[in-house]
């Protein structure tokens, strides 16, 4: 049996968001969303306060918003699994430059329900492959 060891790290964030269905937009309302992510180090022990304070650079971006108004969600409606979907690629870039990778990003908008997704299976880059895309430039999310 092959041991997979992985870290996890909880964060939260408020933030404000109103569904836009076809019928029009709901009411503006608030969360405490809880996002946990878990993930794979490429050599040995994670500093975990490199890995927070880098993550909080993608949550912060969150904090105290309201989604709708964000550039990120003027045209994807700010759904919990759309807001999902925006961390997984912010975070899983952000931890490539600290030599991991996100293999599971849950992320609830109320105590009762959470959002997944999971790349478990996923094919694991090499540390040199990780390495060269940190030396690459990055690209621009404006």
């Amino acid at each position: 049996m092959k041991k997979q060891r992985t870290y996890k790290i909880k964060s939260y964030v408020n933030a404000s968001h109103a569904v836009r269905w076809k019928s029009g937009t709901g009411k503006k309302h608030n969360h405490t969303w809880e996002i946990v992510c878990e993930l794979h180090v490429f050599e040995g022990m994670v500093s975990f306060f490199d890995i927070e304070k880098s993550l909080n650079k993608a949550i912060d971006e969150l904090s105290g918003k309201y989604l709708n108004d964000l550039p990120e969600f003027k045209v994807i409606n700010p759904t919990v699994e759309n807001v999902t979907e925006y961390l997984f690629n912010e975070i899983d870039g952000i931890l490539r430059q600290n030599n991991a990778v996100l293999l599971r990003i849950e992320v609830s908008d109320s105590p009762t329900r959470s959002y997944c997704i999971d790349v478990t299976e996923r094919q694991f880059p090499t540390l040199e492959e990780v390495q060269a895309e940190k030396d690459q430039p990055a690209e621009d999310h404006g």
